[in-house]
């Protein structure tokens, strides 16, 4: 007495389709949403926005390692606002 009856093995074969149909239905096409885009609010638009690699922010800020120096000053230049010489460094006497 080994095997199924056909009523057994009927509805063996029902389980096996209802189960593959399932699993089957698990799987998401590539054209099918996973859930309706919502439209992002004013603020979370702006951080959108903000964020971007090209924003204008980023074109017109400067980064931190590049700073404007003023140009050194050494004796005998002149100062362009005030017509200024800069007097030359005193002689020191010393054993540096």
């Amino acid at each position: 007495m080994s095997g199924y009856t056909s009523d057994e093995k009927l509805r063996y074969d029902q389980l096996v389709k209802l189960r593959r149909q399932w699993l089957k239905d698990q799987e998401l096409s590539p054209r099918e949403p996973v859930i309706q885009a919502k439209a992002p609010g004013p603020i979370a638009k702006f951080w959108a926005g903000f964020l971007e690699p090209k924003s204008l922010w980023r074109i017109y800020q400067k980064p931190y390692g590049i700073v404007e120096l003023k140009p050194k000053l050494f004796p005998g230049d002149t100062i362009m606002e005030t017509g200024e010489v800069v007097p030359p460094l005193p002689e020191i006497h010393g054993h540096h």
